[in-house]
């Protein structure tokens, strides 16, 4: 079987435990922190690229993506033998744990590169800042599907979709760099304006008075 058939198989065997679904919360919601409390500034996709190439640390978030992967390890592993294939080695399913747990810790990188371009654009067009229950929003559904535009008339998160993608990349060695610098740009492009009308009422970026 190809591999990208081996993967479409694994994804669609991988049930989302709720367990994972929290574990995957709690990584986004430390993420979403951190970046709160830091100095990064983001005003282009160029400039976000250019972030996510530095490799900025993210050693704070160890405990939370440790709890993720020793979640998603064992989910990944039984996907991974629920399928019959030929090309990826079993050696591939033994080493899942490290490769998972790269793949998370370049997720959240990715997650707020993406958070603080989407952040600028919004204090840009609207003067003011999204709600954070908004921007956690707009940020997951750009990274998750990039060529869609958010649906943001329910706010809660995609959990179970984000943490079946970094289960499957992770399993699979493949990089999310590519697809996220997809999202960078589809927020670049994206009608800050018309979300921000169409965004819950409470959840509104505070306008410039």
């Amino acid at each position: 079987m190809p591999e990208t058939q081996t993967e479409e198989k694994t994804t669609s065997l991988l049930a989302i435990p709720r367990t994972l679904e929290r574990a995957a919360g709690d990584v986004v919601h430390q993420a979403f922190e951190l970046l709160l409390s830091s100095d990064i500034h983001v005003t282009t996709a160029a400039e976000a690229k250019r972030l996510l190439a530095a490799h900025e640390d993210t050693e704070e978030m160890t405990d939370a993506i440790q709890r993720f992967v020793a979640i998603g390890t064992p989910v990944a592993r039984i996907a991974l033998r629920g399928v019959r294939f030929t090309r990826v080695p079993w050696v591939f399913v033994a080493s899942s744990a490290v490769s998972i747990g790269v793949t998370v810790r370049n997720g959240v990188r990715e997650l707020q590169a993406l958070a603080a371009l989407l952040a600028h654009r919004f204090e840009q067009e609207t003067g003011g800042q999204p709600n954070p229950a908004l921007l956690h929003k707009l940020t997951l559904e750009l990274y998750l599907k990039p060529r869609r535009t958010p649906d943001i008339s329910n706010l809660g998160l995609p959990l179970a979709r984000l943490s079946r993608r970094w289960i499957v990349s992770g399993a699979f060695g493949r990089n999310t760099r590519e697809k996220t610098e997809k999202a960078l740009d589809a927020a670049e492009r994206l009608d800050i304006g018309s979300l921000a009308a169409r965004a819950p009422l409470a959840t509104r970026p505070s306008l410039r008075g």
